[in-house]
């Protein structure tokens, strides 16, 4: 016999909608036949499957643990966040509390994966909470903490993960309706002295991973981007910006500036090769210099008022001082 106890998480869902994220190799069927046959329980009764399940609610499962592997995936489940915690070390932890970790990712690291074999930052996170008893294994049967934003592998700086269920709605809130402000720190070709807006229309091209900036519209998958920037100061051939967010596209920022005519130094797929072969000689520098820099929260309250108005940074990577 197995027995779960429901947690903050988990409430508020029907019995069956969460028996079927638990036990993720079973058919429907399968489960209404255990339900009805008692080998699943509620608080120690025959249930339907459309209770609403409450923190503290104990279910029972009367399967054979071999029977329980096999439809709960568990013998494919841990090593992949295991080997990611492991092989990914310590990233700087900004802020932490028991809904959220914010953290600043280095340049080179997928934020998630790309690839069934590949390692990210997202399954790091699930593997720092699984090694310091923040979540239990079974509990990742029906819920699995996740990033909240992302950032492209080799641009650095904070990624918010949500270790709750509330924190990821909270966050998601936030980004959805642009009440949570984030800047960049970047390196940009050429001498930028006035703040100004990079505004257009981003189209993406699914088959080359690229995107390309327009005045106008060019069909329906066309979204609207904005950036503001500022510069921070000029260094020689170059100029070291804030830039923030108005709207989160991929490749945004790179490809807005370098539309423009100021591509990010580093940026070999939408900037300029010979300038960044200088900067690759010199400095070793191979990817576009561009690092998730500030966060600036709105005023929040009850659960997140920790976080009412903070303003977060994460320091830039050493090679932007190199630069100056």
């Amino acid at each position: 016999m197995n027995q779960i106890i429901i947690k903050e998480n988990e409430a508020g869902q029907r019995l069956d909608k969460y028996l079927h994220k638990y036990l993720k190799e079973a058919s429907g069927s399968f489960i209404y036949k255990m339900l009805r046959k008692k080998n699943i329980t509620l608080n120690g009764k025959k249930a339907s499957g459309s209770e609403k399940l409450a923190v503290r609610d104990e279910i029972e499962l009367f399967f054979a643990e071999e029977t329980l592997k096999k439809f709960t995936g568990r013998e494919n489940g841990l090593l992949q966040y295991e080997a990611a915690y492991r092989e990914l070390g310590s990233p700087e932890v900004i802020f932490e509390n028991r809904h959220l970790l914010i953290v600043s990712k280095p340049a080179g690291i997928l934020t998630q994966k790309a690839a069934e074999d590949s390692v990210s930052l997202n399954e790091w996170f699930i593997g720092r909470m699984l090694a310091q008893k923040e979540i239990t294994p079974e509990q990742l049967h029906t819920f699995k903490p996740s990033v909240c934003n992302r950032l492209d592998r080799n641009t650095s700086g904070m990624v918010i993960c949500g270790k709750t269920l509330l924190g990821s709605q909270k966050m998601s809130e936030l980004l959805k309706n642009r009440s949570l402000h984030k800047y960049y720190r970047l390196y940009v070709k050429g001498i930028l002295t006035q703040e100004a807006v990079l505004e257009g229309w981003l189209t993406k091209n699914k088959s080359t991973n690229t995107v390309k900036i327009t005045a106008h519209s060019l069909n329906e998958n066309s979204s609207y981007v904005k950036t503001v920037y500022k510069p921070v100061r000029t260094a020689g051939d170059k100029t070291l910006l804030e830039a923030e967010l108005i709207t989160g596209k991929t490749h945004q920022i790179r490809a807005n500036f370098a539309a423009a005519g100021y591509p990010l130094l580093g940026d070999y797929k939408y900037g300029d090769r010979i300038f960044n072969d200088i900067y690759k000689r010199k400095y070793g520098i191979e990817s576009q210099l561009l690092h998730a820099y500030r966060l600036e929260f709105p005023l929040l309250t009850d659960e997140f008022e920790e976080l009412s108005g903070r303003i977060l940074t994460a320091p830039v990577p050493a090679i932007f001082s190199k630069l100056e």
